[in-house]
C-alpha cells in the first residue's frame, strides 16, 4: 500500500511549526521531515501560507470537537459555555503548535501567524455563537447581540484563564465558572 504522502507532508509541516514556528519552517525542513522531494509538497499545496491554512483548520476542527465533547445536553447554558470554553484554551494550551504561534505572534508579530490566531478566535466566537442562538431559541436566555455577547465572553474566560493569573493565583474552574455566571450571564438568565 502506498503512502499518503499528502498525510506525510501535513503532519511533518505541523511538526515543523510546532518545533521552529511559522516563519523559520522551510519547505525543504517540511520535505526532509515528511521523506518526500520538495517537488511532491507543491503537488498538493501551492506554497506554504496554503500548508499553513490547511493544519489550522484542522486544529480548529479538533478545537470545536473537544468542546463538543464535554458539553451535555442536560447542563444549565451557564455551565455548558464553562466547559465548552475551558475545553477550547485548555487545548489551546496544551497543544504544541498552539503554543508555539502565540509565542511567535507576541516575541515577533509575524503577519501570518497574527491571522491564523485571529482566524482561531473567530471561529470560537462563531462557535459561542451557534450556542448561544440554541439557547435563545430554546428560551434559556433572552435575544441578545449574540455576536458581542460571544466575543465578551471569549475575552472574559481569556481574561479570567490568562491575564488575571500573572498578577494572581489562579483562579479554580469552579470560581472561573462563578465569576462568569455572576458578572456576565446572570444578565441572560431569564
Amino acid at each position: 500500500m502506498a503512502p499518503d504522502r499528502r498525510k506525510m507532508i501535513v503532519e511533518a509541516a505541523t511538526k515543523s511549526f510546532s518545533l521552529f514556528g511559522y516563519k523559520a519552517t522551510t519547505m525543504d525542513q517540511v520535505a526532509k521531515l515528511a521523506n518526500v522531494g520538495k517537488g511532491t509538497i507543491y503537488t498538493f499545496f501551492k506554497n506554504k501560507e496554503e500548508l499553513f491554512e490547511e493544519i489550522i483548520s484542522t486544529l480548529v476542527k479538533e478545537m470545536i470537537a473537544e468542546a463538543e465533547a464535554v458539553i451535555q445536553p442536560d447542563l444549565p447554558f451557564t455551565e455548558k459555555v464553562h466547559r465548552a470554553l475551558y475545553r477550547l484554551l485548555e487545548f489551546r494550551s496544551q497543544h504544541q503548535l498552539m503554543i508555539k504561534l502565540v509565542q511567535e505572534e507576541s516575541e515577533m508579530g509575524t503577519i501570518a501567524v497574527s491571522e491564523m490566531l485571529q482566524h482561531v478566535e473567530n471561529e470560537i466566537i462563531t462557535y459561542l455563537k451557534e450556542k448561544i442562538e440554541v439557547a435563545i431559541a430554546k428560551g434559556s436566555i433572552p435575544a441578545t447581540n449574540i455576536e458581542l455577547t460571544s466575543f465578551l465572553l471569549l475575552k472574559m474566560y481569556i481574561a479570567l484563564v490568562s491575564d488575571w493569573e500573572r498578577h494572581h493565583e489562579p483562579l479554580s474552574s469552579e470560581q472561573i465558572a462563578e465569576v462568569i455566571k455572576v458578572f456576565f450571564l446572570k444578565g441572560l438568565t431569564i
